[in-house]
C-alpha cells in the first residue's frame, strides 16, 4: 500500500525538484521553496553530501502531509539507497539500471526508478520490478523517443530528467510523459539565496504541465 500512495503523489504531482545544493541549508530551503510552490515531490541527490540530513529533516517536517514525497537521487548502488531509506527516503533515483538496488527497494517496498536508454535496457528494469523509468539525459533523445518506446511497451511509466523547461514541459507531457524531473534553475536560485523566485517558477512548472495534461 505504501509503495502504491507514493507512486500515486508522484504522478499526480508529476513534477519532481531534483534538489542539489552545496549545503545541507540550501538543500532544505531550496525543498521547502518548491513545496511552498506546489511541486511536491522533491528528489534529493547525492551529490550533496548532507543529503541524509536534508532527506530525514524534510521527512520528518512533512510526515503528516500525504502530498509531499521525499525521495533520494543519484543513487548508485544499494548501500547508499538504503542509508536512504533509512533516512525517510519514500523512492529511490538512479542515473543507470542497478539489479542490487532494485532488489533492495523491492525488499522494502520503495518504488525505484532507474535511469534506462534502450528497449532492452527498459524490459530488465520492469522484469526486476520497477514501476517507473527515468528518460536521462531528455535532451539527448527529444520527445519523440517517448513515442518510440510506447510503441512496443505502451505501458511504460517514464519519467523524463534533463532538458526540461518552461518552453517544453508540455511537448514532453503529450509526448507522454507521466512526470518530468526539473532542478538547473531551481539550484541556481538556491545558491543566489532567491528562494521566493524558486516557489514562483514552481507554481509557473505545475500550472504548465497540468494544462498539458488537461486538467
Amino acid at each position: 500500500m505504501f509503495r502504491v500512495r507514493v507512486l500515486e503523489a508522484l504522478k499526480s504531482c508529476g513534477v519532481v525538484a531534483v534538489v542539489r545544493g552545496t549545503t545541507k541549508e540550501i538543500g532544505v530551503k531550496i525543498s521547502e521553496s518548491c513545496i511552498n510552490g506546489s511541486v511536491k515531490a522533491i528528489e534529493v541527490t547525492y551529490t550533496n553530501k548532507f543529503a541524509n540530513e536534508i532527506i530525514r529533516e524534510l521527512s520528518e517536517k512533512y510526515s503528516k502531509d500525504a502530498d509531499v514525497v521525499i525521495g533520494a537521487g543519484t543513487v548508485l548502488d544499494a548501500e547508499t539507497a538504503r542509508m536512504a531509506i533509512l533516512a525517510g527516503a519514500q523512492y529511490i533515483v538512479s542515473p543507470s539500471f542497478n539489479k542490487d538496488t532494485a532488489t533492495l527497494c523491492n525488499r522494502y517496498n520503495i518504488p525505484y526508478i532507474p535511469g534506462v536508454m534502450t528497449i532492452n535496457e527498459i524490459v530488465t528494469a520492469y522484469e526486476s520490478g520497477v514501476d517507473v523509468i527515468k528518460l536521462f539525459p531528455g535532451n539527448a533523445f527529444g520527445q519523440g523517443y517517448i513515442s518510440s518506446v510506447k510503441a512496443p511497451l505502451p505501458y511504460a511509466n517514464i519519467m523524463v530528467t534533463g532538458g526540461v523547461n518552461l518552453e517544453n514541459i508540455d511537448k514532453w507531457v503529450k509526448a507522454g510523459a507521466a512526470i518530468v524531473g526539473i532542478g538547473g534553475e531551481l539550484n541556481k536560485l538556491g545558491e543566489a539565496g532567491k528562494f521566493d523566485e524558486i516557489e514562483l517558477i514552481c507554481k509557473q512548472y505545475i500550472e504548465k504541465f497540468n494544462k498539458a495534461r488537461g486538467i
